[in-house]
């Protein structure tokens, strides 16, 4: 065959030739298959580039590789997958504009505490920093990287590639978790051979406890507490059942913050759940002379601006010396990863005496905050109750930054383990079906609900081509209010007229049909409610949209925490 019928086209406005792309040996991107078998990953999101080209072969032969629509989506679908398993999630991105297209989704997930591995291409290694003119060249590519991620890397050479990924993996298996970017020139991804990498040193994974006499401490302040409180963030979200443990040995109620939802059940008894602001927590607040916080910096957010009134005798857990105080005084410390810390402060506790009426008044604030929340917002409570009644247990629940995912979705819609809580931790629009694709690829054995708005679908429509394609078992609840709705709420409650909230937004129906995706519209409650039983027993793609403005009874606006100076 005649170089001429080798060509084909490529994202360049000329042609290659396919022998300068495709080699006859393996590549550098059978070295990332053997690094994501060996961390337990099976899946890779993306978008196929001429500078990612040998890794996308490799894991669409080997493994499985899912094709997204855009490079932010890819980053949002590895965090799903991180966080629907407990696990690393790994997106391919490609050089220059892909990588920065990604930089967005990395904040999230750095944001999250999520354990991504973000590889992106780059141009020749001869030619980085040169300023020749190379296709998708970007000047400081590296540097923007290590902007949106806890650590970035480069790999230098053709032997070094296992290396950089096996270090790569070592950082995501280690507290703190964050996400990882790993630089990969173009050149070197096609020349890395599998035989020839340098040698790799084995480190496993260190999981710190707290000092011994900071745990002593603890324990005999918490020994004299009567009315004791936790809260657990993100930090408690690997915990698992030390954490019940240590409530019911100590007698506390648990708060979490939104990041921190499910890491104990939320029909515990003791767990009050994501409700410290509320005003039925205020007396309860007020009472508590012991707070243990497990892996939360506390934000504004979550405490009035700061100002909520927590006990004087605080313990504060957190791998970050830094965070400890930062935000509340402490009067213990205990810097330590809080799956090994928890358990050790459980066994040096010991006998406590918590008042008799103490997890009653825990349960009677928890019950007054949900009936609150609920009395707020209208004909949402039936549609949160048919969510929670339809969906198996298990299901993984994804909320994007929209009306109902941000009030109840992040409080009311009960979360029974931490795998199963995705959410916007960023405050970005837009990232929830990404999220949803990927912790339907980790988990097709259950749906997953995503809550999104009509503003938050259209940042990334062209992802319902990936749901038509592929088909996994994801139920859209698609909230359609005809733009910004948690920004209309804020303009009107500072007496502004509507600007840029209002949004045109095209047939869903029609949209869902072209893609591939099963539709259905709805207004009101009941309605939602069939739709939603049909679409949790048929599998496959489900476009519930709920035309919002029709809803009765109507919820109160919801008007985020948001300080206008």
């Amino acid at each position: 065959m005649s170089d001429q019928g080798e060509r084909h086209a490529t994202t360049e406005s000329h042609e290659t030739g396919r022998s300068q792309l495709q080699p006859d040996d393996a590549t550098g991107g059978d070295i990332l298959v053997e690094v994501m078998r060996e961390a337990g990953v099976e899946v890779a999101f993306g978008v196929v580039s001429i500078h990612n080209q040998p890794l996308v072969e490799a894991i669409d032969r080997e493994l499985r590789f899912v094709p997204v629509r855009h490079e932010a989506s890819a980053v949002n679908a590895a965090d799903g997958y991180a966080r629907a398993t407990g696990g690393i999630g790994v997106a391919i991105t490609s050089t220059g504009t892909g990588a920065g297209n990604a930089a967005g989704s990395m904040l999230e997930a750095l944001t999250a505490e999520s354990r991504v591995l973000h590889v992106t291409g780059n141009i020749n290694v001869d030619l980085i920093g040169e300023g020749k003119g190379a296709y998708h060249e970007v000047p400081r590519q590296l540097a923007m990287l290590q902007a949106v991620s806890a650590h970035a890397i480069r790999i230098q050479t053709a032997r070094q590639a296992r290396a950089v990924l096996t270090e790569a993996v070592d950082l995501l298996s280690t507290p703190p978790f964050a996400p990882v970017s790993v630089d990969w020139p173009i050149d070197l991804q096609y020349t890395a051979d599998p035989d020839a990498q340098n040698k790799v040193v084995e480190r496993e994974p260190r999981l710190r406890p707290a000092a011994r006499r900071d745990l002593e401490r603890a324990a005999a302040t918490m020994r004299q507490a009567k009315r004791p409180l936790i809260w657990a963030g993100g930090g408690a979200r690997r915990v698992g059942r030390p954490l019940a443990d240590l409530a019911e040995a100590w007698g506390a109620g648990v708060l979490t913050g939104a990041n921190g939802r499910g890491s104990i059940p939320e029909d515990h008894p003791l767990c009050i759940g994501n409700f410290a602001a509320d005003e039925a927590l205020e007396g309860l607040l007020e009472d508590a002379d012991c707070l243990l916080t497990i892996g939360s910096h506390l934000r504004a957010n979550e405490t009035r601006t700061f100002g909520l009134p927590l006990p004087a005798e605080h313990i504060q857990i957190d791998l970050d010396a830094d965070a400890i105080g930062r935000n509340f005084p402490v009067t213990v410390g205990l810097r330590g990863e809080a799956s090994v810390t928890v358990p050790a402060l459980l066994d040096e506790l010991g006998s406590t005496s918590p008042d008799a009426d103490w997890a009653g008044r825990v349960a009677e604030a928890a019950a007054a905050a949900r009936r609150a929340h609920r009395k707020d917002i209208g004909a949402y409570a039936a549609i949160c109750d048919a969510m929670r009644k339809r969906l198996p247990r298990r299901s993984p629940i994804v909320r994007d930054v929209t009306v109902p995912g941000s009030s109840w979705g992040n409080r009311l819609l009960p979360v029974y383990d931490p795998t199963d809580n995705l959410y916007a931790a960023g405050g970005g629009i837009g990232q929830g079906l990404g999220m949803a694709i990927g912790a339907a690829c980790a988990r097709p054995d259950a749906p997953v609900l995503a809550i999104i708005g009509d503003g938050g679908l259209a940042v990334h429509l062209g992802e319902l081509a990936v749901l038509g394609a592929g088909r996994p078992h994801v139920i859209v609840a698609l909230f359609n209010d005809g733009g910004y709705g948690v920004l209309r709420n804020l303009q009107d409650a500072q007496d502004s007229p509507p600007r840029g909230v209002d949004l045109h937004t095209p047939d869903f129906g029609l949209l869902a049909e072209s893609m591939g995706v099963r539709h259905k519209a709805v207004s009101d409650p009941d309605a939602f409610d069939k739709a939603l039983k049909k679409a949790v027993k048929r599998g496959g793609p489900t476009l519930i949209e709920i035309d919002v403005p029709a809803l009765r009874p109507r919820p109160r606006a919801f008007v985020p925490p948001v300080t206008v100076p």
